[in-house]
């Protein structure tokens, strides 16, 4: 099993470093052997919306919004790796649909709440092969 943990670059950022971040993705998923299980998870500063058309195997209708330019980048590279956007897949309260919004203004320094957990877990899994 391939976890791959990661943190993209927001909307506002330029193109040039959204593109580098997503080379560098999408080469460390190529080094993970395709029969192995793959997880991609981490905050991808994305909004895949409701409108799945183009998408049925990558994503259900129970995303959030409308698409941005990152999910779209998103659904794109999940479309070219076969991966499946989970969170879209069944109906979630709103709430839940969403770790972060964007407020309305900005805090200097680092002397701030952060919304980042720390996960520790040992995980046993046994995979079926069908």
């Amino acid at each position: 099993m391939n976890t791959i943990q990661c943190y993209a670059p927001t909307n506002d950022y330029n193109e040039d470093a959204k593109d580098q971040f997503y080379d560098r993705l999408q080469s460390t998923i190529e080094k993970c052997p395709t029969k192995d299980l793959t997880i991609l998870m981490g905050d991808f500063n994305a909004k895949v919306g409701t409108d799945n058309t183009g998408y049925e195997d990558v994503m259900g209708r129970h995303g959030l919004g409308e698409r941005n330019e990152n999910g779209e980048r998103f659904e794109n590279l999940c479309a070219f790796n076969k991966l499946v956007i989970g969170g879209t897949i069944f109906p979630h309260k709103r709430i839940h649909k969403t770790t972060w919004t964007l407020p309305d203004h900005t805090k200097r320094g680092a002397d701030i709440a952060s919304d980042h957990h720390l996960l520790v877990a040992k995980m046993k899994l046994k995979l079926k092969k069908h």
